[in-house]
């Protein structure tokens, strides 16, 4: 049997949502106004857990965020983002449901809301090979632009970025005898109606309802 994996990120895999926290990594590191870019983040965040963000929205506040370093501090801010804050969140448990997809042959990818550039180097931590992001555009040089590639990734985004991903690889949906989609998140509602295995992961309160409505199983990744 051929067989998908594909997982959310943030409070699936990770505990944490790396999106808000890289923002609020940004305001403890003085390299954005503490006042306004910290209010706005949160209120973005606020938008997301509620179910009401403008994705496009808040795409052109966190690309535009990104395109106002030059690359070489970006990257040494990613850098150390990642030792500080990402290495103590990535856990055993969430290795060892990606092994369990590894071990038994399953095509794994990471499916995020949040950017490639916050993202990429996470699910390279985590071992998943394919990454299906929020794409920052590039200009001539390789420099962020401040601007989004493409369709956003959130909701029905991720359905759409997901076969565009599995088509550059030769695939569709009808490729794979099963589909497995892990996620918190009734944003991603979408997704997971679609797939033959959803499975609502440390679910928000909304999707834990939604699931139980469905029949869908639950998964508590980081329970004591």
């Amino acid at each position: 049997m051929k067989k998908l994996a594909l997982f959310d990120l943030d409070h699936t895999l990770l505990p944490l949502d790396s999106d808000n926290e890289w923002g609020q990594f940004l305001v403890r590191q003085g390299q954005v106004d503490a006042a306004e870019f910290g209010r706005k983040n949160a209120d973005f965040y606020a938008q997301y857990q509620a179910g009401t963000l403008d994705p496009d929205e808040y795409l052109r506040f966190a690309l535009g965020t990104l395109a106002r370093f030059a690359p070489e501090h970006l990257a040494a801010l990613r850098a150390q983002f990642m030792q500080e804050v990402i290495q103590p969140a990535l856990l055993p448990a969430a290795f060892a449901l990606l092994q369990r997809h590894r071990d038994a042959g399953d095509l794994l990818a990471i499916v995020t809301a949040t950017n490639r550039y916050v993202t990429e180097p996470i699910a390279q931590a985590l071992g998943v090979p394919h990454l299906v992001a929020a794409e920052p555009e590039l200009d001539s040089q390789g420099r962020i632009t401040g601007r989004l590639s493409g369709r956003h990734n959130n909701g029905e985004g991720k359905i759409h970025n997901t076969r565009s991903w599995l088509q550059r690889l030769g695939h569709d949906w009808d490729s794979f005898d099963a589909i497995h989609f892990y996620s918190d998140s009734h944003n991603d509602i979408p997704l997971l109606s679609v797939v033959s295995h959803p499975v609502a992961t440390n679910p928000n309160t909304r999707l834990s309802a939604h699931a139980k409505a469905q029949g869908w199983p639950e998964l508590n990744l980081f329970d004591d």
